[in-house]
């Protein structure tokens, strides 16, 4: 289980989502950004919102909640990434490690697709993957009675997706773990089955993927329904 998710980009969430060795709150938002010019602003929102046919479903704030799950967390991790000038050999910048979705009840939430975005200060989708189009990590949650911890990408279907939600043809930089064992990285509780950690890694090797932490200023998270055939 990977370690520290220490963030001046951390988030309280209800009714859907949201390391460093110092945590922030900061804005997290499912679905839809709000105006916003500062990062690092703690704010709250309590929203739940199906969209369409109701397949796709958002939470708002800073405590968030999902229709699948009353009450999750988000936290964005950060680490130094040195990038020396010719006038500043110490010259950096914190990039984003991670975001982690803490207090996700994976038996209500069983089966459905999670995703993460980031949205700038200036309401603009990030990229998150090696490529512009890479705006959306999805994973698909567990569909079984017991699930387990795992950081198997394949088996959580780890994936690329534009804002729209199509594929992405991309090299994959980004890695994932859920948790439902030891600690949550969010609060300190105890991770269980109806209380698991799902960490989205973007680049563990610090190449391909280094976005700095200061142009952030929501993190969005949502569920889609896995439809079954």
């Amino acid at each position: 289980m990977r370690q520290g998710l220490q963030s001046p980009l951390s988030g309280r969430v209800s009714s859907g989502f949201g390391g460093g060795k110092s945590r922030h709150k900061n804005k997290i938002i499912i679905g839809a950004a709000l105006a916003g010019v500062v990062p690092f602003l703690v704010s709250t929102f309590a929203a739940s919102v199906t969209v369409g046919s109701g397949a796709l479903e958002f939470g708002q704030g800073s405590q968030q909640a999902i229709a699948c799950d009353p009450n999750v967390f988000a936290a964005i991790s950060e680490e130094w990434h040195s990038a020396p000038t010719t006038q500043d050999a110490s010259a950096g910048f914190f990039r984003v490690r991670g975001v982690t979705v803490s207090n996700l009840d994976l038996t209500s939430c069983r089966g459905k697709k999670l995703r993460v975005r980031l949205i700038s200060t200036v309401g603009a989708e990030l990229p998150v993957g090696p490529i512009p189009e890479a705006h959306v990590l999805q994973i698909s949650l567990p569909n079984v009675d017991a699930p387990v911890t795992t950081s198997d990408a394949g088996a959580l279907s780890l994936a690329y997706l534009t804002g729209e939600g199509s594929g992405v043809s991309s090299p994959m930089a980004a890695s994932v773990s859920l948790n439902i064992s030891g600690t949550s990285i969010y609060d300190g509780s105890d991770l269980s089955v109806t209380n698991a950690d799902v960490t989205f890694y973007l680049d563990s090797t610090a190449t391909l993927v280094n976005l700095d932490g200061q142009t952030i200023g929501r993190t969005t998270v949502e569920t889609v329904n896995n439809p079954k055939r």
